[in-house]
């Protein structure tokens, strides 16, 4: 705040000694002292009844805990989304192809398919990726509002 180096100090202890006299120079830096003390502790008390006035820290958590919640929110609104386009494929697997006919028993099955990576293959490991990315966001916000909230000094 004050440049004021050891230079500046030593003269003016040299001028309040000539000035104020080895006798009276203690008396009256422990006085200087109290009072630079005062103001400290009244600047102190001021600025805590302002901030507890205005509420700062309680809007500021609030503003916070709002933003977490939304992008928790949108995470959860992604998260469904892809799960219900994970789980239409799924269904209508299962239900099977459309005029399908029933395989005999005894007849000999063809042999499946060799697995070589398309597009489509891609195309559908992309959201199951996307769902677990996800997941892990809404935890991790999870996580950080819950230490937010734990922390008496945020």
């Amino acid at each position: 705040m004050f440049d004021i180096g050891f230079p500046e100090l030593a003269l003016v202890s040299v001028v309040a000694l000539l000035v104020l006299g080895p006798q009276r120079l203690p008396e009256t830096l422990r006085t200087l002292g109290l009072w630079i003390g005062r103001m400290r502790r009244s600047f102190a008390r001021v600025k805590v009844e302002v901030e507890r006035e205005i509420g700062m820290d309680e809007v500021r958590r609030q503003l916070h805990n709002e933003a977490v919640m939304e992008q928790m929110k949108d995470i959860e609104r992604d998260v469904q989304g892809l799960r219900n386009d994970l789980r239409e494929p799924l269904t209508t697997a299962s239900e099977g192809p459309v005029g399908a006919q029933a395989v005999e028993p005894d007849a000999p099955l063809a042999p499946p398919p060799s697995p070589t990576p398309n597009a489509a293959d891609a195309a559908e490991a992309t959201p199951a990726r996307q769902a677990s990315d996800a997941a892990q966001q809404a935890a991790t916000a999870a996580r950080a509002t819950e230490a937010w909230n734990a922390d008496p000094r945020a």
